[in-house]
């Protein structure tokens, strides 16, 4: 290791053009694959192609032709009659006749479209009025052909809208004071044009309405395209802000570049590596460019900060960058490779685009390490001498004299002299860190990562106040098929319910006993190896064949037995089943009891408004009806409708599968998993009347697996993180304790942050969990400097009483500069529209500043009341000298 630190800063300084050039070079390599870039903001894609959950949602949408859904809300609330008036409802239509307009040319394929799917929008001058014609009648009309011209045409429309119930509460409010507008895509990647289309469209609008869009599909398109935006703007004004701290610690502008510089090359070198193996740009990876600046940058200040506190005339810039890099070339060394492995251990989630973003951080750790040790002495030997004119912390003070090295005074006399109150204080501060955990809720929505004033924000809240919800989630239902296993006992009940059915059509039929007989032992003979068809698929051919070769009234007497085993097949079908119906009318209404959704639409509601027109109209009437049959005619007669098409959203053709519609008034991932729950538990304890079973489909379903795998390979992925890094310390410093107490500040550090947001009830969403593996990089890398220093330095004192000024002089003042720089500059992220990146601001600064207090006040404290135990078997440098090498400051460390 030797060999290559010394060929590393020989070339590095010898050939300072040459190793400029190489390294510029070979980031504008990498630069080149950027054009090439792919986004990818689809949190379907945070799950592996072949997980259940996402092959079984792909299917549903499929089988059932679900779409994703861009909502548009208008809202009244200054008309009496709120937006069932003339001109509101003439606006509603103009803008539901411009969203059938908004498809375009697929460029994939020219003979397909995309956009909105025009014959399953839901507006009011595309849904049906059902009413009743007459006795047994009904009459299907569009509910609003064409705008009102008077406002008691539009009251007409007001009570079409609220006699239908699956309409009430979900194409109106209750209020009468908002319409939503559905818009169904063919594609979701399609919802941030359509957004725009419509916000276009809207400013042309006049009147005194207001105009909202959301959706999961809009929020998570708008996320991908915005974060770009955003990033654009919140990291120039970080790097801007890192830029003038630096200035003000090293006083040169040519030196100050230098940090940023390395940040710059490190995100090019490896984002560019990412984009070149054909890896999309994520969410997540999105996030790259800031956690490699905030470990770039790091590495950069330490040797800086240490270039500066050693520079002297005398000595000049080569011989204090030489002794620079050899006392900081192991502890970065050290702390690059924990970091990296830290993240690399991502790679261990089930996460595709957290395991990707692992490894590129970690490859992006060790470009970084790479280039401060090769980049940094090589730009620092090619500047003109004169730039190091009144240069140096001799220059601009003494150890006396500057805040920092004045607080640094301080804070090392503290944590000596109250070395034990400090460590109870740590203790108790944990033991409320540990409750504030307990108190985590992990939940996450994408709504919920714009800023509140967002206008997607600003939608979902002004919708979901007027509206049962927004947010769709499917239960898919489907029957076990039992007509495939039908068993000998099933076929012994259904031979003696057919004996019964011969002998009770003999009066008509005489014989019709016998030959039902002599029939049923036909079909129970007959080998399975025939025909592969199910058993009554069977009877029902046999039924046909021997009709066909029956002569006089046996040819119908055969009908009645083929029309005894077709009626025995179809009530194998549960959802043409009353009683299949009338349970699912059951679970509806005791989910809305429970108030988890505001709304839900299943094929109950639609055979149930169908017999309500049948009968009577009256509202009474608006139930599943008691027969098979009469289900069976329901269906048919909405089959009769101009868009029968509705149907098959709800069951499959064959009736051996149902859908049911929830609408979630949040997108919350907690609330779709109570509603989850309710359901389970709800089949537990009434199951149903036939053998199906139960799963979910839906955006905002699908958001619920993935967060539950990245919890949980988060915590496994920290877990693991956090014992190679442990291992990697002990190996590093051939020592179990030295190791250990790396991760003391690590371990402090992620129970206040977490404790603190258990407490103050901030969510545990996406960003919060990945600056988790954050905390475990910074929080080790200032842990392995001050170990390393102090090692070094108390091999030449044989004293922890005479080391800790030392350690409080130049190696603290490093640390210290590099907690402020990272903890002030990513502040201005703060004014970013998007959560996570004002999340990510926050936590990254609070990271450094509580993994800065731990490493300078703790560590010293821990080592102060153990120093025997630490320093045991040390090996000292005889004779014990002070070293020029290592600034003092005057420590008070006597009681």
């Amino acid at each position: 290791m030797n060999i290559m630190k010394q060929m590393l800063i020989a070339f590095a300084t010898r050939r300072s053009w040459m190793t400029i050039v190489l390294l510029l070079l070979l980031a504008v390599f990498c630069g080149s694959f950027f054009p090439k870039v792919v986004i990818d903001t689809d949190p379907e894609h945070m799950l592996p192609a072949d997980e259940p959950s996402r092959v079984f949602h792909n299917e549903a949408k499929e089988k059932f032709s679900l779409s994703e859904i861009v909502v548009l809300g208008i809202i009244n609330e200054k008309n009496p009659h709120g937006v069932f008036n003339p001109e509101t409802l003439k606006r509603v239509y103009d803008l539901a006749e411009f969203a059938r307009t908004l498809r375009w040319e697929n460029p994939d394929d020219p003979a397909k479209m995309d956009g909105v799917i025009e014959v399953d929008m839901i507006a009011p001058s595309m849904v049906e009025h059902i009413s009743q014609e007459g006795p047994g009648v009904i009459s299907f009309d569009w509910l609003m052909a064409r705008p009102p011209s008077t406002q008691s045409q539009a009251d007409a429309v007001r009570e079409k809208v609220f006699a239908n119930p699956m309409l009430s509460g979900q194409m109106a409010s209750e209020d009468g004071k908002a319409i939503c507008v559905y818009l169904p895509l063919t594609d979701k990647y399609q919802s941030y044009k359509v957004y725009t289309a419509l916000q276009e469209k809207i400013k042309e609008l006049g009147g005194d309405d207001e105009f909202h869009i959301t959706g999961l599909p809009v929020a998570q398109d708008a996320i991908g395209i915005e974060m770009f935006t955003e990033m654009s703007l919140a990291s120039p004004l970080a790097m801007g802000t890192i830029f003038l701290l630096l200035y003000f610690f090293f006083r040169k502008l040519s030196l100050t570049f230098l940090p940023m510089i390395i940040a710059t090359l490190s995100v090019v070198m490896t984002m560019g590596t990412m984009i070149g193996c054909g890896f999309e740009v994520h969410i997540m990876s999105s996030m790259i460019p800031v956690f490699l600046m905030s470990i770039a940058v790091v590495d950069s200040i330490h040797i800086l900060s240490e270039f500066f506190d050693l520079y002297t005339p005398e000595k000049g810039r080569k011989e204090t960058i030489v002794e620079v890099l050899n006392t900081l070339f192991m502890p970065m060394l050290y702390t690059s490779l924990t970091s990296a492995a830290g993240f690399i251990s991502l790679a261990l989630t089930p996460i595709p685009p957290v395991q990707i973003f692992g490894v590129f951080v970690g490859l992006g750790i060790m470009v970084a390490w790479l280039l401060t040790i090769m980049f940094v002495p090589a730009y620092i030997m090619v500047l003109p001498a004169r730039i190091f004119s009144n240069f140096g912390f001799k220059k601009h003070g003494s150890d006396n004299t500057t805040l920092l090295s004045r607080i640094l005074e301080k804070t090392g006399g503290i944590s000596y002299r109250y070395a034990k109150p400090l460590l109870g204080l740590f203790l108790i501060l944990l033991v409320v860190s540990a409750w504030g955990i307990s108190k985590i809720q992990i939940n996450d929505n994408p709504v919920k990562w714009f800023a509140p004033s967002h206008p997607i924000r600003l939608a979902d809240t002004a919708l979901n106040k007027h509206f049962a919800g927004t947010y769709p989630a499917y239960l898919i239902l489907e029957s076990e098929d039992s007509e495939v296993g039908f068993s000998e006992s099933d076929k012994r009940k259904l031979a003696d319910k057919f004996t019964a059915f011969s002998k009770q059509i003999s009066a008509e039929f005489p014989g019709a006993e016998q030959k039902g007989v002599n029939f049923m032992s036909a079909l129970l003979d007959m080998p399975k190896t025939v025909s592969d068809k199910p058993f009554l698929d069977r009877a029902v051919s046999l039924a046909a064949t021997k009709a066909n070769a029956a002569k006089g009234d046996d040819f119908y007497l055969y009908e009645e037995f083929g029309s005894f085993f077709s009626l025995e097949k179809e009530s194998l079908k549960p959802f043409k089943q009353p009683e299949m119906l009338s349970y699912l009318a059951g679970l509806q209404k005791e989910i809305f009891k429970e108030g988890l959704v505001g709304k839900s639409i299943a094929p109950a509601d639609l055979v149930s408004k169908i017999h309500q027109e049948l009968t009577d109209g009256e509202e009474a009437s608006y139930l599943v009806p008691e027969k098979m049959q009469t289900v069976g005619e329901c269906y048919m007669q909405f089959q009769q409708s101009h868009r029968p098409h509705d149907l098959w959203h709800y069951v499959t053709p064959d009736y051996n599968g149902a859908c049911v519609v929830f609408q979630l008034s949040s997108g919350d991932n907690m609330v779709m998993e109570a509603v989850e729950t309710f359901v389970a538990d709800y089949f537990q304890r009434n199951p149903p009347p036939c053998d199906i079973s139960h799963n979910w489909a839906g955006l905002t379903y699908i958001n619920v697996a993935w967060q539950s795998q990245m919890v949980e390979g988060m915590l496994r992925s920290f877990i693991g993180s956090f014992a190679i890094v442990l291992l990697m310390a002990v190996f590093l410093f051939r020592s179990l304790k030295w190791g250990v107490l790396c991760m003391v500040p690590l371990t402090i550090t992620i129970a206040f942050i977490y404790g603190f947001i258990g407490l103050i009830g901030k969510d545990y969403d996406m960003p919060v969990a990945v600056l988790g593996v954050l905390t475990l990089g910074m929080s080790v890398d200032f842990a392995i400097h001050f170990v390393e220093r102090s090692r070094k330095i108390y091999s030449r004192t044989g004293s922890w009483k005479e080391t800790l000024p030392r350690m409080y002089g130049a190696p603290a003042r490093a640390i210290s500069r590099n907690v402020l720089v990272i903890a002030i500059g990513f502040l201005p992220m703060l004014i970013s529209a998007l959560i996570p990146y004002r999340t990510t601001s926050l936590l990254l600064s609070s990271i450094m500043m509580i993994s800065g207090i731990m490493t300078l006040v703790g560590m010293p404290a821990i080592i102060t009341v153990a120093s025997r135990f630490f320093f045991a078997g040390a090996k000292l440098e005889i004779p014990a000298q002070s070293n020029s090498d290592e600034a003092t400051v005057p420590v008070k460390v006597n009681q």
